[in-house]
């Protein structure tokens, strides 16, 4: 038997990965269901390794590129790509963004406005990133616990986990030397007058933004960063920055309506690269940061290759490509 501590993203991919393989696994969250004590849900969803890989290791390319595979066999995923757009005043943002990454299409104003109509005549160049994908996190982590009961997992909610569990998936409350909290803002907006297909990134040299379109006219907003372990509410400047890009990128925003604002404190180790290492009598899995649903399925089949074997790594484990 295998024991998980911790219902979010990480403990349920792996315990989903490790079911597959015919282990018979328990998973122990206080939480009262799914996905309702996982910062996993304050995610954007993005499968993008090589949007991501401007400012990321290459092992997030590596172990990212059959994401949206994976999760397509649990959950619905968009496949329209990802769009990359500046305004002209920032052109050269653009150009540094191209440098540092691969696979995209560059696109002029005219490709602009076909890919995203609602998006014509702002923006004179972007890139399109075509092999990129988006999910819902909140209905991923839904999808991912049902699909995992269908595997044979059992589920003891709002239940500590037992001391000595197999696989330690608590995020910072592990405690785990290295691990530092990084804490991620967003905001979800409804605006059905502006209909965007796919996850868009905004280059700004101060406030970079990345919006999902979650369907039915509302998006998520989000920075792609946030140095900070503070746990207090959104400031007024952070939510009023994370507004200004959105309206920068479509001044139809201006008439959103702000359905939830939230913070979360997600665990990162300092190349922002999970680790599965050893812990305690067992192992922990965390770091998953904001690469979470990107490298998740990866690392669960990391977890099921080393909980599986016939032998035992006394060893940290990081990324298998790190």
């Amino acid at each position: 038997m295998i024991r998980i501590a911790g219902a979010g993203l990480a403990g349920l991919t792996s315990a989903l990965e490790l079911a597959r393989r015919g282990a018979k696994v328990t998973v122990y969250d206080r939480a009262s269901g799914p996905g309702k004590g996982s910062v996993a849900r304050y995610a954007g969803g993005m499968l993008a390794p090589w949007c991501e890989r401007e400012s990321a290791d290459d092992a997030v390319v590596t172990l990212g590129r059959d994401a949206v595979e994976w999760w397509s066999g649990v959950t619905a995923v968009t496949r329209l790509g990802t769009l990359v757009v500046a305004p002209p005043r920032d052109r050269q943002e653009v150009a540094r963004f191209a440098r540092r990454t691969s696979d995209f299409t560059p696109v002029d104003g005219a490709g602009i406005a076909e890919l995203e109509p609602a998006l014509g005549g702002r923006f004179d160049q972007g890139l399109h990133f075509t092999k990129e994908a988006h999910l819902n996190p909140r209905q991923a982590l839904i999808d991912l616990t049902m699909a995992s009961r269908d595997a044979g997992v059992s589920f003891r909610w709002a239940t500590e986990a037992p001391a000595g569990v197999t696989l330690d998936c608590t995020g910072p409350a592990a405690n785990l030397p290295g691990l530092r909290p990084v804490r991620g803002e967003m905001a979800i907006l409804q605006c059905p007058e502006v209909e965007i297909t796919r996850t868009v990134r905004l280059l700004h040299p101060r406030i970079p933004l990345y919006l999902v379109p979650r369907g039915a006219g509302i998006y998520m907003i989000g920075a792609t960063m946030i140095e900070s372990s503070s746990t207090r509410p959104p400031t007024l400047r952070s939510i009023s920055e994370l507004l200004s890009a959105a309206f920068t990128l479509h001044p139809g925003f201006a008439e959103a309506s702000i359905l939830e604002i939230g913070a979360g404190l997600r665990p990162a180790y300092g190349n922002n690269l999970p680790r599965l290492t050893r812990h305690g009598g067992g192992w922990a899995l965390n770091g998953l940061y904001r690469h979470g649903f990107l490298l998740a399925p990866a690392m669960a089949k990391h977890v099921a290759d080393t909980l599986l074997s016939e032998t035992s790594h006394e060893h940290p484990r990081e990324c298998p490509a790190a």
